[in-house]
């Protein structure tokens, strides 16, 4: 099937032949990965005679999609640069995401809130990544309803509560670090970071030690 025909399934249909012709123009594999809670979004520089490769999960709400699909290819375009030499998302990136978003706002692509969340995390040299909550947030108002009232996010449920994933493991929510919440996977006591507004489903009633 044609890449615009497919990307405009998963982000908005005037920004599908731009990303299609990345695609082409960088030779990268791309790729609409499953639900991952820990990240949107994934850059992979070329290596072992694989070229650059990036994934975006699937179950975004376009505008998060395409906000996302950018953040990547900005990080592609820094590698091209710059190689290992640039930070992950320190000024070259940002430099980069901040060109590349351009196109999408002269066609006005995103609501007036979700672009000024956009330009606000730019602006902002405190913010690390789009991890950024604010931005996150704005995005997710255009998520479609949830069917269940069950799904609450990280930083809504209380500490020490446990709660479960949709590939069914549990874990225990621990104390914040920074930016993240610490929490403790049940079954095998490691310790995984948790952004606070990933997606989990609370196991009512249950807390742990």
């Amino acid at each position: 099937m044609d890449k615009v025909k497919v990307l405009e399934k998963y982000l908005p249909a005037e920004a599908a032949p731009l990303i299609a012709r990345w695609i082409d123009y960088f030779k990268c594999e791309f790729k609409i990965s499953r639900n991952r809670n820990s990240k949107f979004g994934d850059y992979r520089s070329p290596y072992s005679g694989k070229g650059h490769r990036i994934s975006v999960n699937y179950d975004l709400n376009p505008y998060a999609f395409l906000v996302t699909t950018v953040h990547e290819f900005a990080h592609l375009h820094t590698w091209n640069e710059h190689k290992q030499k640039a930070k992950p998302h320190g000024t070259e990136w940002k430099n980069n995401f901040k060109k590349m978003m351009q196109p999408f706002f002269e066609k006005e692509i995103f609501p007036a809130d979700v672009k000024k969340a956009i330009v606000n995390y730019l602006d902002n040299p405190a913010a690390s990544s789009c991890s950024d909550l604010n931005l996150y947030r704005s995005l997710r108002k255009y998520d479609p309803p949830k069917t269940s009232e069950a799904i609450l996010t990280v930083e809504k449920i209380p500490l020490k509560a446990l709660f479960k994933l949709k590939d069914g493991r549990v874990f225990r929510k621990d104390e914040k670090l920074r930016k993240r919440f610490k929490c403790t996977e049940v079954a095998t006591k490691r310790i995984y970071l948790f952004s606070p507004v990933a997606e989990v489903e609370l196991i009512e009633g249950a807390t742990a030690a």
